[in-house]
């Protein structure tokens, strides 16, 4: 019989993640289908496959299929043996646990792999990948009828067949920022509040002409990144009056006026983090938000 380590004894580890999403059927682990978290956590195994219970992944979030990530945040814990585990002399010799860890699990993926563990590092006291963050950063990528289209970037970029005014996008999603309730951008989920602060969401062009959308939100329900540029490109292409978002957003209600963008142009770039000693706290605050 064997003691199974209480949490005191575990130790919590941060890993910043990149990954291309054209080939995962999202983030959320489900049988039989290739995933970010199954292929991750299929390494994880792999690394402690005779040392206990392989560690699960908390993610900050869970990323539709086809969506992309170049800052995902997930957090998971090790026991004393497998702390240890990682600490075994390495090459030329011992290395930190972290960077054993980020070199095993992109060793497993492989060179030419569409997902990467970017960096592995010791989470601070009260860190929760999910419920600590203060904000979530996504970007998404037009290439309308003014841009250049390169085929290089097509797998994260929307080819978008009409010429779009950017200053009337712009205008728009101004007026959408602050707390509110975004039933009608969101696929609804049982037991799931859609009641979010959209704290920042900007249209600008680069240097090509492709206009790239930043938004930035305390979190994000199923699907709203996507409904509300698409909301945007419709006032972009004329379809729709610039107030006409504020007035889909306050009545609540799913509605056929806009179409929701494909998920290749979606990334999420950045998750962030109160200072350490705000984490613990942050996370009980959305916890309890979360479950009323």
């Amino acid at each position: 019989m064997t003691d199974e380590p209480t949490d005191e004894d575990r130790t919590r580890l941060r890993l910043d993640i990149a990954y291309d999403g054209s080939g995962f059927t999202g983030w959320a682990k489900q049988p039989g289908i290739r995933t970010v978290q199954g292929e991750l956590e299929a390494a994880l195994a792999t690394v402690f496959r005779r040392h206990g219970e392989p560690p699960m992944l908390t993610v900050a979030g869970r990323t539709d299929a086809g969506v992309h990530a170049t800052g995902q945040v997930a957090h998971l814990d090790l026991g004393p043996a497998q702390l240890s585990h990682l600490r075994i002399p390495h090459g030329k010799g011992p290395l930190e646990p972290t960077a054993v860890l980020a070199k095993r699990l992109n060793g497993i993926a492989g060179l030419r792999s569409d997902v990467y563990v970017s960096r592995v590092s010791i989470a601070p006291p009260g860190f929760d990948a999910r419920f600590s963050p203060i904000w979530r950063r996504y970007e998404y990528r037009i290439a309308d009828a003014r841009a250049e289209r390169n085929p290089l970037l097509r797998g994260h970029t929307l080819w978008y067949p009409a010429a779009l005014d950017e200053q009337r996008m712009v205008d728009a999603a101004n007026e959408l920022l602050g707390l509110h309730d975004w039933a009608a951008y969101c696929r609804p989920r049982e037991g799931a509040t859609t009641i979010r602060e959209l704290q920042a969401f900007s249209w600008d062009r680069d240097d090509t002409g492709v206009l790239i959308a930043r938004l930035q939100a305390d979190a994000f329900c199923h699907s709203m990144v996507r409904a509300l540029v698409g909301a945007a490109v419709s006032v972009g292409e004329g379809k729709l009056a610039g107030d006409r978002l504020t007035g889909i957003r306050d009545e609540a209600q799913r509605t056929s006026e806009f179409k929701v963008m494909p998920a290749h142009g979606l990334t999420l770039v950045e998750v962030g983090y109160p200072d350490d000693a705000a984490l613990a706290a942050r996370a009980e605050q959305t916890r309890a938000r979360r479950e009323r």
